[in-house]
């Protein structure tokens, strides 16, 4: 069979794409609303694939095979500590966060709060998922570098991915992210169901495997990886969930309120498995080609073993991880410059086909923002754990203004969002304050101190109307 087989299935996948993208036309509406949040009415299966596409990007993937080859089945927790925080959305927040009737977290923070604290809420947003963003570039470039190395180099391979996924946001918006998710996801299920059978059968199957590996701890779910590392994993996750406006803009789209919660304690089911899946792929890489001198080619090189068939759809499925994700991320944060930073400094009169076009410039500002980032990136998993310590105050912040409205004041987001970001900067800047074992276990005490000593402080509450989270919740009225 041709070797060109994975090509030939990878151009298929892209046509495809782009079909459903055009199709979505029909759905998505004029102006920010209908682009940026498909008319608020998704419903309860394309919230679930956006959501677990968004979580099984190349970090979830790529990055857990990177980690798993040197550290075993526990690198498969990053993806189970994601769950937990899509579940923790869907039990306590999707529901209350739709009822908002907002389009951007800052956007909470400026009616609460202060200009300031929707000023700084907007910058550490854009750190936080252009962060991730890049990251998507660095995956698929490893993914279709191996896949195809006599037609892409890893730049060029991060190119082509972008030209997709950019390409479908620019043409349907957020219906277009959904409905191209829900291929996405069942893309990346086949191809690393698939693939792993494939690799571990060839490999002589889990025995061998097992008296293959050099250390005990390759099977373990924690011991490569380390208690403190996991349980901070856990936190990290379950914090960014609840506090990255990506995934929260997937419950401000839904239909409503109880189909965001179904949607996304649907999508924590389809996340969990997908991390074992990607580790065992890892753990075969290193059986078969012990010290590679870049982890994060690890999956896409044994792949490339495989039957052709076989190879084509897994390493498809690996790219459609960083498609799915990086279309939410793309949207989420163009739309945050479009609705905080743009339309509060121009004020601009615009029809809805004007206000369409310039969130359309939106997205093409920040996949070439974004691309220039994923230039610097090395690490996956390292890199983006830090990118997402830094929304602890966004957590804590939110969950204050559902739960605790009598301990918010007006300083409340700007003061805490500047001590969170602050003490991630000291952690990257000053490797010797690092006596925790990661850095979300400096951030979470920093902000809750932060938060507390200002509600003691600062007289001026929050202007959160009496009642204001029990009766918006049940009413689903506008703030």
């Amino acid at each position: 069979m041709s070797i060109n087989t994975p090509l030939l299935i990878v151009i298929l996948y892209i046509i495809v794409l782009y079909g459903i993208s055009w199709y979505s036309t029909k759905l998505t509406g004029k102006g920010v609303t209908g682009f940026f949040l498909a008319n608020r009415g998704l419903p309860t299966i394309i919230i679930a694939v956006m959501i677990s596409g968004m979580a099984i990007g190349g970090a979830s993937t790529v990055g857990v095979s990177e980690s798993s080859y040197t550290r075993g089945l526990a690198a498969g927790m990053y993806n189970a500590a994601w769950a937990a925080g899509a579940l923790a959305v869907g039990v306590i927040g999707a529901r209350r966060f739709r009822n908002m009737n907002i389009a951007t977290i800052p956007e909470l923070f400026g009616r609460f709060y202060s200009n300031g604290g929707r000023f700084i809420g907007v910058l550490g947003q854009l750190v936080i998922m252009s962060t991730i963003l890049a990251l998507q570039y660095v995956a698929s470039g490893a993914v279709l570098t191996a896949l195809l190395p006599e037609y892409f180099t890893f730049n060029t391979g991060m190119i082509v991915t972008a030209v997709v996924f950019v390409g479908i946001c620019l043409i349907g918006g957020y219906w277009a992210a959904g409905l191209s998710n829900f291929i996405n996801v069942i893309v990346i299920y086949l191809g690393l169901c698939i693939g792993c059978v494939a690799v571990v059968s060839s490999l002589g199957g889990l025995g061998a495997m097992s008296e293959a590996l050099p250390e005990p701890h390759w099977f373990s779910f924690v011991e490569g990886i380390g208690l403190v590392t996991v349980i901070g994993w856990f936190i990290v996750m379950i914090t960014q969930a609840i506090g990255v406006q990506a995934s929260i803009q997937i419950s401000f789209a839904a239909k409503d309120g109880n189909t965001a919660r179904k949607g996304f304690i649907l999508g924590a089911c389809l996340i969990l498995p997908i991390g074992f899946i990607a580790a065992l792929i890892g753990m075969g890489a290193d059986v078969k080609y012990p010290g590679l001198e870049r982890a994060a080619m690890a999956l896409p090189k044994i792949m490339m073993d495989q039957n052709p068939i076989v190879s084509g759809i897994t390493l498809a499925g690996l790219w459609a991880a960083d498609v799915s994700t990086a279309v939410g991320l793309l949207l989420g944060t163009s739309t945050m410059l479009m609705q905080d930073i743009v339309k509060p400094w121009l004020k601009p009169h615009w029809t809805p086909d004007q206000e369409l076009f310039r969130s359309r410039l939106m997205v093409l500002l920040v996949a070439l923002c974004t691309f220039i980032m994923a230039l610097q990136v090395r690490s996956i998993l390292g890199t983006i754990m830090i990118g997402l310590s830094l929304t602890t105050a966004y957590t804590l912040i939110l969950m204050a203004t559902l739960f605790f409205p009598s301990f918010c004041r007006r300083s409340s987001a700007f003061w805490c969002l500047i001590v969170g970001l602050g003490s991630i900067l000291i952690w990257q800047l000053f490797p010797s304050v690092r006596v925790l074992p990661h850095v979300i276990y400096a951030a979470w005490p920093a902000v809750l101190i932060t938060f507390f000593v200002v509600a003691a402080v600062d007289k001026n509450k929050s202007p959160i109307p009496e009642n204001w989270a029990r009766d918006h919740i049940e009413k689903g009225t506008e703030a």
